[in-house]
Formats: C-alpha cells, sequence, structure tokens
C-alpha cells in the first residue's frame, strides 16, 4: 500500500473527533525547591494545532521538554498514542521536535539534513530518496538541495528543519519557539505557511511560543500558561473573548480591566457599580454567588464610541479624550471618566470618527454586556 500522507496531491485531511493523541496526566516538575511544572493535565487530540503560550520562564517549554522525553516529570506522566512514555528516552517515542536554533548540521547539505533521521533508522535507499524529495517539495526548497546551511536565509533554514521533523512522519511535532529568530515579516508569512503545512499532512502539532499574535494565528486551541499551571484551555475565540483570569485578559492583546462594586444579580446578567454614578450589566456566567465586588475586562476595541447621543441607553456614559495615538489602520483613544477611570479604546481611522474627535472632547461609550467578561484575580 502506498503511503500518502506527505502526498500533496491527496485530499485534504479531516480531523479525527474522539482519539486523544497526547496525554498529560498531573504532571509535576520540580529542581530541588522550584517547581517549574505545577500540576498540569492536558489531552491533545489527533490532528490537533495546540500552543503552549506564556511569557519567559513559566514553564511552558519545561512541559513540552518533558512530551518530547528531555526531561522525565517529577510526578505524574505522560501517554502518547495511549502507551505510557513517562520513562521512555526520546527516540523511542514517536515525536520529533524543531528547535528554536534550528540545530542543522552545518557541515551537511541541506538534502543529507534532510535524510539524516531516515539513515539512522536505517531506511532502504530508495523510500528514503522518495520522501526526501516529498519533504523538500512540501517546505518549498527544490533547488537548494546541495547548499549548506550557511548560504541559506533563516527562513530557508527553518524550513530545513521542519522537512527533517516531518520526513520521518511522527505522530507528534513539536516545535520550540521555531520563528522567533526571523524578522516580522517573514514570521508573519512562516505561520501561515506553518499552519498550512499541518493542515495538508494532519500531524499533531505541539507548539510554544510566548507572541500572543502567533498563537492567535495558528492555533485550533491555546493553553495559556503561568508560573507553572494552565490558567485557561480554550479555542481561539474563547481564550481572546471570553478570558477567564486577569493574567489572560492582560497577555492575550490589550483590555481595560476594572474592579467594580455588584449591585444585583439576575440570572446570567448581573448589574455593577463602575464608579461616578455608572452602572453597567454585564455577562455574570464567572461572577462567584453573593459576590459583593468583582474584576471585569473589555476589549478595546468593544467599546462603541459616538459624538452623539445614541439611541440605546444600556450601558452607556461618558468619558474625555486625553490622549490620542497614531496605530497605522487604528487610533488608540485614552479616555476617561468623570469619576477618573482610565480607558483604552481602538477605532478604525476609515470610519471617520478619529478625525472628528480631538483632545479634550467628550464622547459617549456604549458596551454591550456579552463583551463585559468577569474575571478571576491570579
Amino acid at each position: 500500500m502506498t503511503d500518502n500522507s506527505l502526498n500533496p496531491q491527496s485530499p485534504p485531511y479531516t480531523k479525527p473527533d474522539a482519539s486523544v493523541m497526547v496525554d498529560v496526566k498531573d504532571v509535576t516538575k520540580r529542581w530541588g525547591t522550584f517547581t517549574a511544572v505545577d500540576n498540569v493535565s492536558l489531552q491533545i487530540k489527533a490532528g490537533e494545532f495546540i500552543t503552549l503560550l506564556g511569557p519567559s520562564g513559566c514553564g511552558k517549554t519545561t512541559l513540552l521538554r518533558m512530551i518530547s522525553g528531555f526531561e522525565t516529570p517529577t510526578v505524574g506522566s505522560i501517554l502518547l498514542d495511549g502507551r505510557d512514555v513517562t520513562h521512555s528516552p526520546p527516540y523511542k517515542r514517536d515525536v520529533n521536535q524543531v528547535f528554536q536554533s534550528y540545530a542543522l548540521f552545518p557541515h551537511l547539505t541541506v538534502r543529507e539534513n534532510i535524510e539524516f533521521g531516515l539513515r539512522m533508522k536505517k531506511v532502504p535507499r530508495d523510500e528514503m530518496v522518495g520522501r526526501v524529495d516529498e519533504a523538500v517539495r512540501m517546505v518549498s526548497l527544490q533547488g537548494m538541495e546541495l547548499r549548506k546551511p550557511s548560504q541559506l536565509s533563516g527562513g530557508q533554514r527553518q524550513r530545513v528543519a521542519l522537512a527533517r521533523a516531518i520526513v520521518n512522519r511522527p505522530k507528534v511535532l513539536l516545535l520550540d519557539e521555531p520563528l522567533s529568530a526571523l524578522d516580522a515579516k517573514l514570521r508573519h508569512a512562516m505561520q501561515i505557511e506553518l499552519k498550512r503545512l499541518q493542515q495538508k499532512l494532519g500531524i499533531t502539532f505541539l507548539f510554544v511560543t510566548h507572541d500572543q499574535e502567533e498563537a492567535l494565528t495558528m492555533s485550533d486551541r491555546i493553553a495559556v500558561v503561568n508560573k507553572g499551571k494552565i490558567e485557561q484551555l480554550g479555542t481561539v475565540n474563547e481564550i481572546y473573548h471570553k478570558p477567564k483570569t486577569t493574567f489572560v485578559a492582560h497577555f492575550i492583546g490589550e483590555a481595560n480591566v476594572m474592579d467594580v462594586g455588584v449591585i444585583a444579580v439576575d440570572g446570567e446578567r448581573a448589574r455593577v457599580d463602575l464608579g461616578g454614578g455608572i452602572e453597567l450589566i454585564v455577562d455574570a456566567v464567572n461572577l462567584p454567588a453573593g459576590a459583593k465586588s468583582a474584576r471585569i475586562s473589555v476589549r478595546p476595541e468593544k467599546l462603541h464610541l459616538t459624538k452623539h447621543v445614541p439611541a440605546a441607553s444600556e450601558n452607556l456614559f461618558m468619558a474625555t479624550v486625553e490622549e490620542e495615538l497614531f496605530r497605522g489602520a487604528i487610533d488608540e483613544l485614552l479616555l476617561r471618566t468623570p469619576s477618573g477611570r482610565e480607558l483604552t479604546a481602538v477605532v478604525a481611522n476609515e470610519s471617520g470618527l478619529t478625525e472628528a474627535l480631538h483632545v479634550g472632547d467628550e464622547v459617549y461609550i456604549q458596551l454591550h454586556p456579552d463583551d463585559i467578561v468577569v474575571v478571576q484575580e491570579e
């Protein structure tokens, strides 16, 4: 039977719904008194693109290294496709890792770098040639097979590292900040290419990054990591629009986070006091029962601004424009309510609103209850 898993002409890959490819169970990693990963559990489905997102030192790379076999958990277990690999060395796991530094052999050509793993596995020559040719086409490196890494750009070296990993046809591909060394324009292009490649291959991708845009662009789901724990795991939309904690709200994009008093709760809605006589109706799903105070988060683009009184009066209040910052396609406005609350709003330049607003002007702000999310403190 012919293996078409790397054939670019094969039908589009459809992700399975049920099978769990990676199962991290109650994993902790300690070095002495320092806990790098703290009782983390995570299930990754077959064919899923999932990202571990968090700041430097939060534990995301340590978690990746335990899945790859380069580190062993202090506590807990790791299953790969149903098999316990907690104490198995890397070469006995059906995974491959792409490193931040690419880790290419400088004395080998592009082709020799890609085929290195197949040689170690003693894959027959004819099969190896076919698989390498296919991997080269997948990452668009045709005509560069005889070059050395020193003769390649950063983006081309990254493609070689990807080809060397996918040519082994692993069940899981682990990527540790592989785009961080690229300039902004190339990094954006490679984000799109990497997602297309993952969809074509159908391989489970576990990606580590501290770059929020990268995570939002490529992921099926995002696990936001902070201080060794997963603070929130969800789809891109869930993580961005419904952050559960202050950390997630601030780390993913920009957010207006404010402490408010709780006036009343009615089912899934609550009325809260923003101060200065301003009351808001908010989504109360995450509001603890009996809470007298809460912390809310609103994305800057969710502040609807107008110079004229809108027809609807719910969640409507006024503020003064204190500063205007040009951001290219958008303007960022710093606003202040009469009670002293600071808010940030972003407005598309093409709307014409920013041309009509000036520092010192008063503006009406309206918020939809679903856009006001109750968040927890870390």
